[in-house]
């Protein structure tokens, strides 16, 4: 299952800023275990988001109480799990097992 995982900034981003090393080394960590899709950052700056790959909600929910900007309370997190049906041909089948390969059409 695919959560798309939205976080909002509570605080300032004078008090984000001091922990942005220790959520990259999270996500970093989340790459490297396969639950990781993607991660930014809003563009208006007032938050990111994370896309995941996890078996349930309680995994997302674990993995999210790892991150230093829980820990230090500095953002709220909506969570949005999905199941894709279609795929872009070159994104992985191994995060949409069921999904129908969509090849783009160059112009």
């Amino acid at each position: 299952m695919i959560y798309a995982v939205t976080l909002t900034y509570r605080r300032p981003v004078e008090d984000i800023n001091p922990h942005l090393d220790t959520h990259r080394d999270w996500l970093v960590a989340l790459g490297h275990t396969g639950h990781l899709i993607a991660a930014g950052p809003l563009e208006d700056g007032s938050g990111g988001v994370v896309l995941l790959h996890c078996r349930d909600q309680e995994e997302v929910a674990d993995l999210l109480s790892r991150d230093s900007f829980h820990v230090h309370q500095l953002v709220d997190y909506g969570t949005r799990a999905f199941l894709p049906k279609l795929r872009a041909e070159d994104f992985s089948e191994r995060w949409a097992v069921d999904a129908k390969a969509i090849a783009s059409r160059s112009s």
